[in-house]
């Protein structure tokens, strides 16, 4: 259904009434209030919607047909939840080198310092999450049910790659309900150690080195001039805190310690980088 725009002398601005007057009209105000959030926001403010008084006509919604936002009136914009954060991995000769901020945040609320960002799907298959908390931790524990599954069909450990084409398959299907960036790497026998790269979308790429979430912005020229071929894990470490902490100096939203984990045939060897020992800071 196609909406009219409203004409442009539907707002009007109205001087403010004297203080008598306001105190007066304060508990009509306040208790229209408590029925309406809208005008809630909008009590004591001198700029009116027109409509109210006689012969004057209501303040159209600012929404085209098929506007993925809320009818709101433009007095009262949306409410968003905005995260961010610093996924990083890499491949090495033997395996993979994961690492993670663990700053959590809710625009400018950190609602958690200390998060692992880095979940087990499998014994040797992890997946760096970024976007949604809720939306990636529910991939993830889907995935760990199939992928489970699977194992026991095939009466053996999971390939990498099987585990990044069920993440990939349930973000693409699903690709305009979740918000959803992730990394999955790990390691098997048939192809040793593996980094997959599924972006908001759906798609799926494996890459030797990758960099995800709000953090990884600032850091893809670092990445570009520091990375080489062949690094042993030792450097891979070294280089993925480097850059991560680069990360965290510069993009509010990430933070806290750094998490690094790595993934080999010998088995897992887990990290934490505190905040007052990275090696790069503000």
């Amino acid at each position: 259904q196609e909406l009219s725009r409203p004409p442009a002398e539907s707002v009007c601005i109205r001087p403010a009434p004297p203080p008598a007057e306001r105190a007066a009209q304060r508990p009509e105000i306040e208790a229209a209030a408590t029925m309406d959030p809208v005008l809630a926001g909008m009590m004591g403010m001198s700029p009116l919607p027109c409509g109210e008084g006689e012969g004057e006509q209501p303040l159209g919604r600012h929404v085209e047909g098929g506007c993925p936002y809320r009818a709101d009136d433009v007095m009262s914009p949306e409410q968003a939840v905005s995260t961010g954060t610093t996924i990083m991995a890499v491949e090495f000769d033997g395996g993979v080198v994961l690492a993670a901020d663990s700053r959590t945040s809710t625009g400018t609320y950190v609602a958690n310092r200390a998060s692992r960002k880095i979940s087990k799907v499998h014994d040797n298959i992890f997946v760096c999450r970024s976007g949604s908390a809720a939306d990636t931790q529910a991939l993830t524990g889907l995935v760990q049910n199939y992928l489970g599954q699977h194992a026991i069909e095939i009466g053996k450990q999971p390939t990498v790659k099987s585990c990044a084409n069920l993440f990939q398959t349930f973000c693409y299907n699903n690709k305009d309900n979740l918000m959803a960036g992730l990394i999955v790497a790990g390691y098997d026998e048939k192809r040793g150690g593996q980094v997959f790269s599924i972006p908001i979308g759906g798609t799926c790429l494996r890459q030797p080195v990758v960099a995800g979430g709000s953090g990884s912005m600032y850091i893809s020229a670092l990445i570009d001039s520091s990375y080489r071929p062949g690094m042993t894990k030792a450097e891979c470490l070294a280089f993925v805190r480097k850059c991560v902490a680069h990360a965290m100096a510069l993009d509010s939203s990430s933070g806290g310690v750094i998490r690094t984990l790595c993934v080999t045939k010998d088995g897992i060897e887990e990290d934490t980088l505190l905040g007052d020992k990275l090696p790069f800071g503000p």
